[in-house]
C-alpha cells in the first residue's frame, strides 16, 4: 500500500511505499534459529561425564571404599583359583602316596605270609582263605610281589647283596642273573615299595 504526504514546499503529494510487515514470509526464521540450521550438518561436541572429570581426593568416601573392597575381591579370586589349580594338580600325588604308606606298613605281615606259603603252612584252612583274600585286595592298588631266581637283575628293582661266581646260571642266560632271593621285593604299579634283595652271578 502507498501512504501519500505533502513536502515542505505544499506541492504535490509523494506516494512513499510502506513496508507491509505482514507480508514477509512466514516461513522465516528468526535469526537465533538461522544458526541452528546452520549447524545441523556438523558434529555435535562430545558430552562430558562430570563424575569422570573428579580428582581422586574429591571422591566420595564410599566410592573409594567400594573400589577397594573390589580389588580385594578380585585379589581374593585369583589366589582361590591358583590354591583349586594346585590342589587339582596335586590329588593324584597325594593320593598314591597314601597308598604307598598303607602298603609299605603292610610289608611285615606280608612277608609273613610269603614265608608261611614258602613253607606249605597256607596250602588250606581259614588263614590261607585271608591271606589270599588280603593279598587279592592289595593288588588291586597295584600291589605286587616280584623277585625269582633265574630273573635279570635290573638295579632298578633289585638290591645285589651277593654276588656268586660259581652258581648255576640257565643255559641261556647272556647278562647278570638272579640265583637266590634273599627278601622279595615289593611294588605298587611303577613305584617300588621296597626293592628285592638277592645274590647274582655272571654268565662265564
Amino acid at each position: 500500500m502507498t501512504d501519500s504526504h505533502f513536502t515542505p514546499d505544499g506541492d504535490q503529494p509523494v506516494e512513499a511505499d510502506v513496508v507491509n510487515d505482514a507480508a514477509a514470509p512466514a516461513d522465516s526464521a528468526p535469526a537465533g534459529s538461522a544458526g541452528a540450521a546452520a549447524g545441523d550438518g556438523m558434529p555435535s561436541a562430545p558430552e562430558v561425564d562430570p563424575a569422570a572429570a573428579v580428582a581422586p581426593d574429591e571422591l566420595h568416601p564410599d566410592t573409594v571404599l567400594a573400589a577397594e573392597r573390589l580389588n580385594d575381591l578380585q585379589r581374593l579370586n585369583a589366589e582361590y583359583v591358583n590354591y583349586k589349580r594346585r590342589v587339582d594338580r596335586d590329588r593324584p600325588l597325594i593320593q598314591e602316596r597314601a597308598i604307598a604308606d598303607v602298603l609299605e606298613a603292610l610289608l611285615p605281615v606280608m612277608d609273613d605270609i610269603s614265608g608261611a606259603r614258602d613253607h606249605g603252612d597256607l596250602t588250606d584252612g581259614p588263614f590261607a582263605a585271608i591271606a589270599d583274600k588280603l593279598e587279592n585286595t592289595l593288588g588291586r592298588f597295584g600291589f605286587e610281589r616280584y623277585g625269582a631266581v633265574g630273573e635279570a637283575f635290573d638295579p632298578e628293582w633289585h638290591e645285589a647283596l651277593m654276588h656268586l661266581p660259581s652258581a648255576d646260571l640257565p643255559a641261556d642266560a647272556t647278562t647278570t642273573t638272579i640265583v637266590q632271593v634273599l627278601q622279595p621285593g615289593y611294588r605298587a604299579g611303577s613305584k617300588v615299595l621296597r626293592p628285592a634283595r638277592v645274590a647274582v652271578a655272571d654268565p662265564s
